[in-house]
């Protein structure tokens, strides 16, 4: 028998962005439901053909989405809200009016956005389905099978990709209409049925075997749902092709006891971003018939795997249990790497040597096979050398770097008095009224700023024919702050490609890719630049655009700078070196970042840090060291600023109670919040944790299209100030403006300032 290879999931973006061209397009009501199909049925073909191409025996589909899978998962079990069946949209407008909103007010839709969260410790989103007692569960159209057979009629074989339904009701939210403390998991009766059609139904077209994604449990909470998997299988065991029982990001710990007894065919382990668990995951599987598969190639990283090591590692596994029950795959889905090297022209040939993306990655998987089956061939001589070149480059480093990082003490940590002493002084330098507005930093990125700095890229555009062409775009963004009314002004952030790239390319220590897009949420991609080697700051990054900007205006400028546990999680990190170390290296740039801004005489200070939450480990166990150095990391790049010196952070999807005493103790001035579609629970956790600062909890979605009314507004902050300090409120959208179009943002912003106003004078 040989050993098998798979990959668990594939980007769905398009190798050239092709899907998000199509969704687009399709939005802007351009092209028709029939064109977008055909264009993305193309796409799944290229994917599945180029997958079947590099010898993968398990190849996935039905992961393919034009916006969520996780909202794929609630559309074909029917777990949707009746606001949006009500609307009377087709069933293609009603999933992506779950995902981004819709507003057509002069047809009567008004329809928000649900919630979106952060998959995992990841940075892709998925949006969150909403049970309730009266969620009606049915099969939908089975897209698993629909995608199964299309492949089929290309002569391509595939393993149905289906979100397990434990963890689809574990990741899910009560609904509107649910009692008080209802669990959507307590819904999982009502849903089983659904999921037994739905394989029973893929059994019937000759499917031989799927893939069931429970990634619950690396989770604490998984361990505690023995019961309800040992119900839920026994049952789909019974109907389903062969189960193939997926987990990945971390380790299954405890959930191992009842995961080993479980009726499924394979279970597969992450051992990319849980080594650790090898072992005794093989030693409880040796005694039953259970396939084991491993994840021994990254579905996270962009760095070749070491082939000859994961070689190692499969044949201990090997040994115990035997050459038909070991798969050697991808550690999870490839959504979270780029499409493919073989585009990339920005790179040189030693850097495109270290590097794997999605279909690299899976030929590196089918070479591994063949390895373990006494086939080594030249490619696994290749990845050798490839890897010992790498190694030796990683014994290079920046000893300036090092000394500074190893010079740090308390003192840099604190800044130089506490928040009350700070607040008088702020009150004073800044002159904000009550109720001061302000937003989160970026303004929209018209297609004038893409044009021009894709010229500049291009040298069709000099630079300083560049520059001009950004400061003319930041005095609209100010004058139209000045003409809205808006308190604490920003400069818009023209110049900036994307939050984090910007900042790495002008940090030494990084990398970038020409066509490195990753699916950040539905048709938003992101280019994460690569950490190579010890990073520093060569100079100012962003003065020159700060300053500018407060050179227009009499109001206050607020400097904007992404913090350095976001860059660190948004980034492909080096393999070398560890996260900690990496993080205070970037904290240390940006600490200079902030002094140089302040001695411009900038009087307010951002400092982003939306993925702090993201960043911590899926075990509780593991929290304490990241929440550590991460808190640490942060403080780092702030304490240096003057107690005048205002300083922000903003967070998004902020689903930190468990950490709040965290959050504290990054001693910011003031921190906005993503909050426009979270419940209350939250903002009543400010008030419990007896929070003093300024808090500015986000009263819109900027990830919709649709414009919220001045009412609107004012009902939330209604309710906002029934648990906290008018005094400390400060009134802002729930994230930067960046995606959003002008004729939205004006509006939007224009009833945000109408809020704050009415909030003076009612509050005062």
């Amino acid at each position: 028998m040989a050993t098998k290879s798979a990959v668990l999931g594939f980007p769905r973006i398009g190798p050239n962005r092709e899907v998000k061209k199509a969704v687009e397009s399709y939005w802007a009501f351009k092209t028709s439901a029939e064109d977008l199909e055909a264009a993305v049925k193309q796409v799944r073909k290229q994917r599945w053909q180029s997958i079947a191409d590099k010898g993968v025996d398990s190849i996935p589909s039905g992961d393919f989405t034009l916006y969520d899978h996780f909202l794929d998962a609630a559309n074909v079990v029917n777990a949707i809200p009746e606001r949006y069946t009500k609307s009377g949209l087709s069933a293609l407008d009603i999933a992506f009016a779950m995902g981004r909103g819709r507003q057509q007010l002069d047809k009567g839709i008004d329809l928000h956005a649900m919630e979106m969260k952060k998959w995992f410790d990841s940075n892709y989103h998925f949006v969150v389905p909403e049970i309730s007692p009266s969620t009606q569960f049915k099969l939908n159209k089975n897209k698993y099978l629909d995608e199964y057979n299309e492949a089929k009629e290309l002569g391509i074989t595939t393993r149905p990709v289906v979100i397990g339904p434990i963890t689809f009701l574990a990741l899910s939210k009560a609904a509107r209409d649910a009692p008080a403390g209802y669990e959507p998991l307590s819904a999982l009766d009502s849903l089983l049925p659904v999921y037994v059609e739905l394989l029973q139904q893929l059994k019937d077209a000759g499917v031989e075997h799927v893939q069931i994604d429970e990634p619950v449990l690396v989770q604490d909470k998984g361990e505690s749902l023995g019961a309800e998997f040992a119900k839920v299988y026994k049952k789909l065991s019974e109907v389903s092709p062969k189960i193939t029982l997926t987990t990945y990001f971390g380790r299954l710990g405890k959930s191992l006891d009842f995961v080993k007894d479980l009726p499924v065919y394979a279970v597969h382990i992450d051992l990319d971003r849980a080594a650790q668990q090898f072992d005794e995951v093989v030693a409880a599987v040796k005694p039953t018939k259970l396939v084991l598969s491993l994840g021994l190639v990254s579905g996270r990283s962009i760095w070749k795997n070491d082939l000859k090591a994961s070689k190692e590692k499969a044949e201990k596994a090997i040994a115990e249990l035997g050459q038909d029950r070991v798969v050697v795959s991808t550690s999870s889905s490839l959504l979270h790497t780029p499409v493919t090297l073989t585009s990339e022209t920005r790179l040189t040939d030693e850097q495109m040597s270290w590097l794997s993306f999605a279909l690299e990655k899976c030929d590196e998987v089918a070479v591994l096979a063949k390895a373990l089956n006494g086939n080594t061939t030249e490619a696994f001589e290749k990845n050798t050398k490839d890897i010992a070149a790498r190694r030796e480059f990683e014994r290079n480093s920046d000893s300036a770097v090092r000394d500074r990082l190893a010079a740090i003490t308390e003192k840099d940590l604190k800044r130089s008095e506490e928040f009350p002493a700070r607040r008088a002084a702020q009150v004073e330098y800044l002159g904000l009224p009550k109720f001061p507005t302000t937003t989160i930093g970026s303004f929209p990125q018209t297609k004038e700023i893409r044009v021009a700095r894709a010229k500049f890229n291009k040298g069709e555009l000099s630079k300083e024919d560049y520059e001009k062409a950004m400061e003319q775009e930041v005095e609209t963004v100010v004058r139209f702050q000045e003409k809205c009314g808006l308190d604490l002004l920003v400069h818009g952030e023209p110049e900036r490609n994307d939050m984090v790239q910007y900042f790495g390319e002008q940090l030494n220590g990084f990398i970038f890719t020409q066509l490195g897009w990753v699916q950040s949420y539905g048709s938003r991609y992101v280019r994460p630049p690569i950490i190579v080697s010890d990073v520093s700051r060569s100079g100012p990054m962003t003065v020159r655009w700060s300053k500018y900007a407060d050179s227009l205006t009499k109001s206050p400028m607020k400097g904007m700078l992404t913090g350095p546990v976001t860059i660190l999680n948004w980034s492909f990190p080096r393999a070398d070196a560890s996260r900690e170390v990496q993080c205070k290296q970037l904290a240390l740039a940006l600490r200079d970042e902030v002094a140089d801004l302040e001695a411009a005489g900038i009087k307010a200070i951002q400092v982003d840090e939306p993925a702090i939450r993201e960043g911590l480990p899926l075990r509780k166990a593991d929290w304490d060291n990241y929440l550590e150095w991460a808190v640490a990391s942060f403080r780092l790049s702030t304490a240096v600023a003057e107690s005048k010196t205002q300083i922000h952070s903003h967070f998004c999807y902020s689903d930190f109670n468990d950490i709040f005493a965290h959050i504290k103790a990054l001693d910011t001035d003031v921190i906005s919040i993503e909050a426009s579609k979270a419940d209350m629970k939250l903002i009543q956790t400010f008030k419990n944790e007896g929070y003093n600062s300024g808090i500015g909890p986000g009263l819109y979605d900027i990830h919709s299209p649709r414009v919220p009314s001045e009412e609107e507004m004012k009902e939330k902050v209604k309710t906002m100030l029934e648990i906290l300090d008018a005094n400390n409120f400060f009134i802002n959208p729930d994230c930067g403006l960046k995606t959003r179009g002008w004729t939205e943002t004006e509006q939007s912003l224009n009833n945000l300032v109408g809020t704050a106003k009415w909030a003076r004078a009612t509050y005062a």
